[in-house]
């Protein structure tokens, strides 16, 4: 058993012993994202820690989106709820970069593979996301490349 997937069940069985729903319910969740994805495609493994904090980024951005959502219809309750899972989901997510930081990044990426304008968009983007590695969002990282390419 990887240790992130470890870590995630003895915080769980932490949290029902100590009673608390949010995070009991929100680990259960996570647990099972790890396990749906451990047996998808065509033979069931265990996945490593970056895979697990693959499946925990997808689900944080799932709750990100889904309290947007709420929030845009009105409905408080329910965005407050998405967005405490969320605040559970990020203690297992490492810092996320800053906007100073990820255009540093960008442009040390961008330099060091020469890319220039606006058609370098994909090359560009794969060079970066293999540094950033989960650390900024995928639209925060493509907006900055996308501005560095276009000045």
């Amino acid at each position: 058993m990887s240790t992130l997937k470890a870590r995630l069940s003895d915080d769980l069985r932490s949290a029902m012993k100590a009673r608390d729903e949010t995070v009991t319910g929100t680990l259960r969740m996570a647990l099972a994202a790890v396990r749906h994805a451990e047996v998808s495609g065509k033979a069931a493994r265990e996945l490593s820690d970056d895979e697990v904090l693959g499946v925990l980024t997808k689900e944080a951005k799932k709750r990100r989106e889904a309290a947007d959502a709420y929030a845009g219809a009105g409905r408080a309750e329910l965005a407050d709820r998405e967005l405490a899972e969320l605040t559970v989901i990020d203690r297992y997510l490492p810092a996320q970069l800053s906007d100073r930081e990820l255009a540093e990044l960008v442009t040390g990426a961008i330099t060091a593979g020469g890319f220039a304008g606006p058609a370098a968009m994909g090359p560009a983007m794969k060079a970066v996301q293999a540094e950033v590695a989960g650390r900024a969002e995928g639209a925060r990282v493509a907006a900055e490349v996308r501005r560095q390419l276009s000045a």
